[in-house]
């Protein structure tokens, strides 16, 4: 029986915080490497990441990701070291520039220059969980503080990022990049330029892991597996600002990007509509059908990341979660846990058909 190094994300859509944790506990007991619990407009993960700690035993757990402009680094460091503590050494920071409808639009904050502000965020935050004092910039005059905790050098801090600029930050400071809706067959000539670039930037420093993956959903009718990775591919593309829509553009689906939009003029999170024309961009962006055909799509990602952390359809039920979670296993063919995440988060446990298995 094979092992590979797989991980799960959510998307910020994604506010059931029962389902959250039950589907972190589960993942725990499967054996993924990394659970990531993002942070839009709807959970604060802080809290939902410490539940996720108290339940959990082996997974390391990730913010994936907190943004720039929401916290100040201060802020930041003590989450994380905080987090850090609570979860045993399992906590791994991730940061984002976000996008501009969420700065603006949710923060009151300008969307500037956000390469620079990442990176500022990121040099800030590395050096205050180093036992550094802070570097008042606005207040010049004030007496710097350390932060007020034992420092976690060791935390690990993983940058997403998708931009020429930004993706330099994450190769040049992160220690992980957490590359979101990159296209399957362009993601190896991706890592590879920003491993070297690493290696050319910090030669000593730790390896950059690239934890990246599709948006994946199991179900034994593939055509309704289909439908639910469709209409969150669109969203993505149609709904969630201009970066990921100009990202797959500039990788070579501006066409396909182009029909998706004109396909949803009213786009939904679940109600989506992936028009035959940008069937490409589904392949590329998605796995998804009934158990052995997730497992089989999978396989070119694991040559192509680090650890292949599958993406999880916002308001998926839940046989659906449980079938894809069992479905990309880092074991090969993973034998169902006697203690249920159902069973730990005090739920009945739905049935899954005997393919699932």
């Amino acid at each position: 029986m094979t092992s590979r190094r797989r991980g799960v994300g959510l998307t910020p859509m994604e506010a059931r915080r029962d389902v959250i944790v039950r589907t972190a506990v589960l993942a725990d007991e499967l054996g993924y490497e990394i659970f990531a619990v993002p942070e839009g407009w709807g959970l604060d993960s802080t809290p939902v990441l410490t539940e996720i700690a108290l339940r959990t035993a082996r997974i390391h757990l990730a913010s994936g990701v907190l943004s720039v402009w929401g916290r100040t680094p201060a802020t930041l460091a003590m989450t994380a070291a905080t987090l850090y503590q609570v979860c045993g050494g399992r906590y791994l920071l991730g940061l984002g520039a976000s996008t501009k409808a969420l700065a603006e639009g949710f923060h009151d904050t300008a969307f500037e220059h956000p390469a620079d502000k990442l990176r500022d965020t990121v040099t800030k935050v590395r050096a205050l969980l180093a036992g550094q004092a802070a570097q008042p910039s606005h207040v010049p005059a004030a007496r710097p503080l350390r932060l007020g905790q034992p420092p976690a050098p060791d935390l690990p801090i993983w940058v997403a990022a998708l931009g020429h600029h930004t993706t330099r930050v994450a190769a040049e400071l992160g220690d992980g990049w957490i590359p979101a809706l990159v296209a399957r067959d362009r993601l190896p000539g991706w890592t590879a330029q920003l491993k070297q670039l690493r290696d050319a930037a910090a030669p000593h420093a730790r390896p950059l892991t690239v934890a990246a993956g599709p948006i994946t959903t199991a179900d034994e009718n593939a055509g309704a597996a289909r439908d639910i990775a469709a209409a969150c591919t669109a969203w993505y593309l149609g709904a969630m600002g201009e970066v990921y829509a100009r990202s797959m553009s500039g990788q070579g689906y501006a066409a396909e990007v182009q029909a998706i939009i004109a396909a949803n003029p009213r786009p939904s999170p679940r109600g989506g509509t992936m028009p035959p024309s940008a069937q490409v961009i589904l392949d590329q962006l998605a796995a998804y059908g009934t158990c052995d055909q997730v497992r089989e799509q999978l396989q070119p990602w694991d040559r192509a990341a680090d650890i292949v952390t599958i993406l999880l359809p916002p308001g998926m039920p839940w046989p659906n979660i449980e079938a894809t979670l069992l479905a990309a296993a880092p074991s090969a063919r993973p034998v169902r846990p006697r203690n249920l995440s159902a069973a730990a988060a005090g739920q009945a446990t739905p049935k899954v058909a005997a393919e699932h298995l």
